[in-house]
């Protein structure tokens, strides 16, 4: 379920809104333990992605690092070539 959740910190371009957005639905779905609240439960569910997605892009812009930006795109070529390694038959 989480697996969508990935780092956002320290690549350029930064992390936009609808990443931030994601990450916090996959976290809040976790944690609830659903990925669809009933309607009973919606806004109460609303309300914790719109918190935690206000709380991880606090975060994000309050974290220092020296390192220099990772790029997406040779960080996803990393990933796929583990997940090929990882699921070769």
């Amino acid at each position: 379920m989480c697996r969508s959740i990935h780092q956002l910190h320290n690549f350029e371009p930064p992390a936009t809104a609808e990443e931030i957005h994601a990450a916090a639905l996959q976290y809040v779905r976790k944690i609830a333990g659903s990925t669809r609240p009933s309607a009973v439960n919606q806004e109460a569910f609303d309300q914790a992605v719109a918190a935690v997605s206000a709380a991880t892009a606090d975060l994000l812009a309050a974290l220092v690092t020296t390192a220099a930006p990772k790029n997406r795109e040779e960080e996803a070529a990393k990933a796929r070539a583990r997940a090929e390694r990882r699921y070769a038959s």
